[in-house]
């Protein structure tokens, strides 16, 4: 993705100003270059473009804590948003949905960002201030079945109801939805009235959907619980289930355990999870934990028409996004593993957010460290989250890597296991480590 900035433009007093000041503060290499604005008024079509192509910088810039951290940064980003939808700020309403289907209706101003939307729900909902860090926004794609489809969590520097709307169409919403992965920060959400009700709605939700793995006898229990309305004792139960508190991707692609092949992806408790159908066999998952994810990254490409070339005239190719990371397959064994997917980037992100959760609990610290705190107006991070970096980014991964070996040994590298069977995660001695990796041995395995 390359954009040019006019000189013209890039010293002005608009959003193409504020990446000028930018670049000269981080330097041209870590600040991607800015869609630049034309002088004139866009056409409708020309409005479109622009919003994709913002779309595209905000995704490459999400996953650096460097800029994530600036409110300079941030700042710029509010006013590019404005200024592509161009959207005057005024006070509206916006509408949440909880796990639900319940509608939580706010007034904000359109120039809001997400953690002022994210207070005022908390406000509408009676959720205490020591509680909202526990929770984020989600942009979603509601199916005609009523389910949804995650497209990303809405980060801090986003307006949520520009982003909303921009996309012009009823089918996207914004759901409120737990922002944490290990379910013991549960227990804190859970001595709160209005916190336990979020939680329980998420994990019925999840159950009803598909995304909790539960047996007829563990269901029979939590329809027991939810008919004596044991709340506490229903999510106890949840908690020892497969899939707990996983975030559910739509069906896409891997390169595992052979190439092109049909898997369901989901992220939690420290891993992603595959889960695929072997030849002949049951429904199987396979787990790859983060703490042996050496690093990964997104790659876009736009595949060819049939023939290899494109011709003039023909239309642009869908853009395919895929997920790639090196993984520790044995002691000495590291291996790229692929997905590919239009969710490839709120997959990363997800990854992300769970390596910086492990390394804050790994430092000592507690979740409510990684909250956004104001202080004169203005959001910062504590300094524990300034600390989580990034993995290094690699290149892309060779095309010509060896070819699959056997299923079975395929298989054998990573914890596999058969649905419904009783869990098999890895300790918590895993939960270490410099950037959340480690090296494994033999024993692990």
């Amino acid at each position: 993705m390359h954009f040019s900035i006019p000189e013209t433009e890039s010293r002005s007093g608009d959003s193409g100003g504020s990446a000028y000041v930018l670049r000269k503060e981080y330097g041209a290499n870590v600040l991607p270059a800015f869609p630049p604005k034309k002088l004139f008024s866009l056409t409708p079509a020309e409005v479109e473009q622009r919003r994709e192509q913002l779309e595209k910088y905000m995704q490459a810039v999400r996953q650096d804590p460097l800029l994530g951290s600036s409110e300079t940064f941030n700042s710029f980003l509010r006013r590019a948003q404005q200024e592509t939808q161009q959207v005057p700020t005024e006070e509206v309403s916006l509408e949440v949905l909880l796990s639900n289907g319940q509608k939580v209706l706010v007034n904000v101003l359109t120039s809001d960002q997400t953690e002022d939307v994210l207070e005022a729900v908390a406000a509408k909902l009676d959720l205490p201030d020591d509680l909202i860090g526990y929770f984020s926004l989600f942009l979603v794609r509601e199916r005609e079945d009523g389910t949804f489809s995650f497209v990303r969590k809405l980060q801090e520097f986003e307006l949520p109801y520009v982003s909303v709307t921009s996309l012009r169409s009823q089918e996207y919403k914004i759901v409120l939805r737990k922002s944490y992965w290990d379910s013991a920060y549960d227990d804190d959400v859970m001595e709160n009235r209005v916190g336990l009700n979020l939680l329980y709605a998420q994990t019925v939700s999840d159950i009803e959907r598909g995304w909790i793995l539960v047996t007829k006898e563990q269901h029979r229990q939590l329809k027991s619980l939810q008919e004596k309305v044991s709340k506490k004792e229903f999510l106890r139960l949840a908690q020892t289930l497969r899939h707990y508190g996983y975030l559910r991707f739509d069906a896409c692609v891997a390169d595992f355990p052979e190439k092109d092949c049909p898997v369901v992806v989901s992220a939690g408790n420290s891993e992603l999870s595959l889960q695929l159908r072997l030849p002949g066999q049951q429904l199987r998952e396979g787990s790859f934990r983060v703490t042996r994810m050496r690093c990964w990254r997104v790659t876009s490409s736009v595949p060819l028409p049939s023939g290899g070339t494109s011709s003039p005239g023909r239309g642009r190719g869908e853009v395919r996004l895929e997920l790639a990371f090196e993984y520790l397959m044995s002691k000495d064994r590291l291996q790229w593993v692929t997905i590919t997917s239009p969710q490839a980037i709120m997959m990363s992100i997800c990854l992300q957010s769970m390596v910086d959760e492990l390394m804050v609990k790994k430092s000592g610290g507690s979740i409510r460290k990684m909250l956004r705190r104001r202080v004169g107006g203005t959001l910062i991070r504590s300094d524990s989250q300034q600390a989580v970096k990034s993995p290094p980014l690699l290149e892309s991964p060779d095309a010509s890597r060896e070819s699959m070996v056997k299923l079975s040994s395929k298989l054998s590298a990573v914890s596999l296991r058969g649905i419904g069977s009783p869990s098999t995660d890895a300790s918590a001695s895993d939960v270490h480590g410099n950037f959340a990796f480690e090296g494994i041995g033999d024993e692990d395995l």
